[in-house]
C-alpha cells in the first residue's frame, strides 16, 4: 500500500462515517484528501493523521472520540494491521507486511528504472512511482530565471508541478511569478564542473542559500560528494541485478526484516514529491534522494549470497528491494536533470 493509497483510504473512511452520521454535520469541511505522513520521532506505526483533530470542532466531538469512531472503521481494511490513538487525537497507522511488500512490487511495475533518461518511461499503464495529481486543476507560469541557478530552478520547479498533475510553464515577459533564487556565485559553473555536477550544486541548496562551489569536492569520486553517493548508490542497485542474475536468481517482493528503514523512505517519496512542488524545492528531493543512497548502501552488503551460500527467498526479497530504490533514484534524478549512470 502506497501512502497515496493510504490516504485515499482514510478519506473514504471519513466520507462513510459522515454519511452514517457518526461525525454530525460535518460535510462542509469533510476534505478531498487526508494527509498521512510518517510519525514523528517516538511515534508509533507506519503513518499517522491528525484529520480527527482538524473533524473535530464542526463535529462537536472532542478529539480523541472522532479518532475513536475512525480507528474503528479504518482498523479491518486491507492492509491495515492495527490503528492506534495518540496525544489528542492522531491516527497511528501500522500497514500489514504483505502491503508493505506490495509498495515494491508497485515501484518495480510502474517505472522502468534503467538509468534517468528511462525512469520516467511508463510500463503497464501506470505513472512513475511518486507522480500524482494531487496538483490538478492548478495552473502556474513563471518568469525564466536572471542567471544560470535561477533558470535551472525555474526548469525543475516546473517539471515537479507537472509531475503532481498541475499545468506548469515559463513565460516570456513579466507576466509569470519570479521564483526568488540566490545567483550561483561561481559563473558558469558548468563548464568547471561538468552539467550534472553543476545541477547538483544548484539544486541540493535551498533556493535562499548559496550552493556550494568547491569545484574540487564537486568533482570528487568519494563519500563526502552527496552526488558522488546517489549515482553510485543506483549504480550498485543495478550491479546488484546482474550479479544475481549470473548467480541463477531474480528479485521477488517479500519479506526483509532489517529493510525497514529503506522500506519507509520509499514509502515516503511521493509525499516528498509533492512536498518538492507544492514549496517550490527542489532541494527536499535532492535531500531525500541522499537518505535513499544512504540506507541503500548499508543494505546492499547482505543481498547476494555469501561464500558456498545458495540464493534464498531472503536473498531474492532483499534484491527486490534495492531494485525498487535504484527505481527511485533514477527517477528522483531525472526530474532533477541529473543522469543516472549504471556503471561508476
Amino acid at each position: 500500500m502506497t501512502p497515496a493509497e493510504l490516504s485515499r483510504t482514510v478519506a473514504h473512511v471519513v466520507r462513510g462515517a459522515v454519511g452514517e452520521g457518526a461525525l454530525g454535520a460535518v460535510g462542509d469541511v469533510v476534505p478531498e484528501a487526508v494527509k498521512v505522513e510518517r510519525p514523528r520521532p517516538g511515534g508509533a506505526g507506519d503513518y499517522a493523521s491528525g484529520i480527527a483533530l482538524k473533524l473535530a470542532s464542526a463535529a462537536g466531538l472532542p478529539p480523541r472520540q472522532v479518532a475513536e469512531v475512525l480507528r474503528q472503521r479504518i482498523a479491518g481494511r486491507p492492509g491495515i494491521a492495527s490503528v492506534e490513538i495518540s496525544g489528542p487525537g492522531f491516527l497511528n497507522i501500522t500497514l500489514d507486511r504483505d502491503a508493505q511488500y506490495d509498495l515494491v512490487r508497485h515501484i518495480l511495475e510502474s517505472t522502468s528504472g534503467v538509468g534517468a533518461a528511462g525512469a520516467g518511461r511508463v510500463t503497464s499503464g501506470r505513472a512513475p512511482y511518486g507522480h500524482g495529481d494531487a496538483l490538478r486543476g492548478e495552473t502556474h507560469e513563471f518568469v525564466d530565471g536572471v542567471d544560470e541557478r535561477g533558470r535551472v530552478v525555474v526548469e525543475v520547479v516546473v517539471g515537479l508541478l507537472r509531475a503532481q498533475g498541475a499545468v506548469a510553464r515559463v513565460v516570456p515577459g513579466g507576466s509569470g511569478r519570479k521564483l526568488a533564487v540566490v545567483p550561483c556565485p561561481v559563473p558558469r559553473l558548468a563548464e568547471l564542473v561538468g552539467v550534472d555536477a553543476a545541477r547538483w550544486a544548484m539544486l541540493r541548496a535551498a533556493r535562499h542559500d548559496r550552493p556550494r562551489t568547491d569545484v574540487e569536492e564537486l568533482l570528487a569520486q568519494r563519500e563526502s560528494n552527496s552526488l558522488f553517493r546517489v549515482r553510485y548508490a543506483y549504480s550498485r542497485s543495478r550491479a546488484l541485478t546482474r550479479n544475481a542474475l549470473e548467480l541463477g536468481f531474480r528479485s521477488e517482493a517479500g519479506p526483509v526484516p532489517e529493510g525497514g528503514a529503506l522500506l519507509g523512505l520509499l514509502g515516503d517519496h511521493p509525499t516528498v514529491l509533492e512536498g518538492a512542488a507544492r514549496h517550490r524545492a527542489p532541494d527536499r528531493l535532492a535531500r531525500h534522494l541522499e537518505a535513499v543512497a544512504d540506507e541503500l548502501l548499508r543494505h546492499q552488503h547482505a543481498v547476494l549470497p555469501r561464500g558456498d551460500e545458495k540464493p534464498s527467498a531472503a536473498h531474492r526479497s532483499r534484491l527486490a528491494l534495492a531494485e525498487a530504490a535504484g527505481t527511485v533514484l533514477a527517477g528522483g534524478l531525472s526530474l532533477l536533470g541529473i543522469d543516472a549512470p549504471e556503471f561508476l
